[in-house]
């Protein structure tokens, strides 16, 4: 019983091409699966950081620069108040050139029974959108890179910016 020489340690062709466009396809969809995963972090921590903001609110404890700024103009602020995240939207606006990462502008959606006047609507959602930006880039060690507003935050691939607070 002998073998043929051309049977012996040798594979087709077409598996070898076979293998190759699986490692192919699993290497493109690593990329892809990781970008959304990094938007999935990106935004649970977006939406932990808009229910921070929103309880500081609740609480009325703030830093005392921003506790005395409160008491000239919002003095609403200075006592506990409530706010609801509704929803955290997010729209792509590409590829930003000065950054070289994809620009993601956030907006929280928020509803407070408590403020009634667009100023003290304008101060709560600084305090929330800063705390969006603030859990963001702490999530992705990335607060090196930003000013002391965090605006915008980064993660590897993205730049985040907040529009302003949308109350209904």
């Amino acid at each position: 019983m002998g073998f043929k020489s051309e049977n012996k340690g040798q594979i087709s062709i077409e598996l070898i091409i076979l293998i190759g466009i699986i490692f192919v396809l699993v290497l493109s969809l690593a990329t892809v699966f990781n970008h959304e995963n990094e938007l999935n972090v990106a935004m649970a921590s977006a939406r932990s950081g808009a229910i921070e903001g929103a309880s500081i609110g609740g609480l009325a404890i703030y830093p005392r620069t921003t506790f005395d700024d409160y008491v000239l103009s919002n003095q609403i602020l200075t006592y506990p108040n409530s706010a609801k995240i509704i929803r955290i939207e997010k729209v792509n606006n590409g590829y930003h050139n000065v950054y070289n990462r994809t620009w993601i502008q956030l907006r929280v959606i928020a509803s407070s029974p408590d403020l009634k006047t667009s100023s003290d609507r304008n101060s709560a959602g600084s305090r929330i959108n800063y705390y969006v930006r603030k859990n963001i880039a702490n999530s992705f060690n990335t607060e090196h890179l930003s000013n002391s507003l965090y605006n915008p935050s980064f993660s590897k691939n993205y730049v985040f910016t907040t529009a302003n607070v949308q109350w209904i």
